[in-house]
């Protein structure tokens, strides 16, 4: 009797172990796993989440200015530089802006920074002449705190 006990246990242990299930992961744009499970409806449902939360996200990133919008209202010239740099910005992008500042490329000493007052009058010199031959990062600190920035380079 015993002996039947064990061999019908082996045989269920054997039956159960070698059964599979599916499991079902899903991650966001990030890379941060969002699910991880055995229920499809529910795999269903986080993708129906993450559906929801990237049109939301899509929607917020549309009414902010983007990098390609916001260069397209800046005038930098001229480029290459000898001497004088001259930036222009619109209406559009001059309550936007807080600083603009000036880098080398290749160090991390600040060549040039401004803060945006109203006197400025949406324009910009920054004189280069003593500066050294190379490429400088010109940097754009916006006031709800993202940064923008384009190369410019110095001959």
């Amino acid at each position: 009797m015993r002996k039947k006990i064990i061999s019908l246990f082996s045989l269920l242990i054997g039956l159960l172990g070698f059964s599979q299930s599916t499991v079902y992961f899903k991650y966001d744009e990030a890379g941060n796993q969002r699910y991880r499970g055995l229920d499809a409806n529910a795999r269903q449902a986080a993708e129906n989440l993450s559906s929801i939360e990237s049109t939301t996200s899509s929607s917020i990133e549309s009414k902010a200015m983007d990098v390609k919008t916001f260069m397209s209202n800046i005038r930098i010239y001229p480029v290459p530089v000898n001497t004088v740099l001259t930036i222009d910005w619109t209406d559009d992008v001059d309550s936007m802006i807080q600083s603009v500042s000036l880098y080398q490329h290749s160090t991390v000493h600040w060549k040039f920074q401004q803060q945006n007052l109203p006197n400025l009058n949406k324009q910009m010199k920054i004189n280069m002449s003593g500066f050294d031959w190379g490429v400088y990062v010109l940097r754009f600190t916006l006031k709800d705190g993202r940064v923008f920035s384009k190369n410019i380079t110095k001959r």
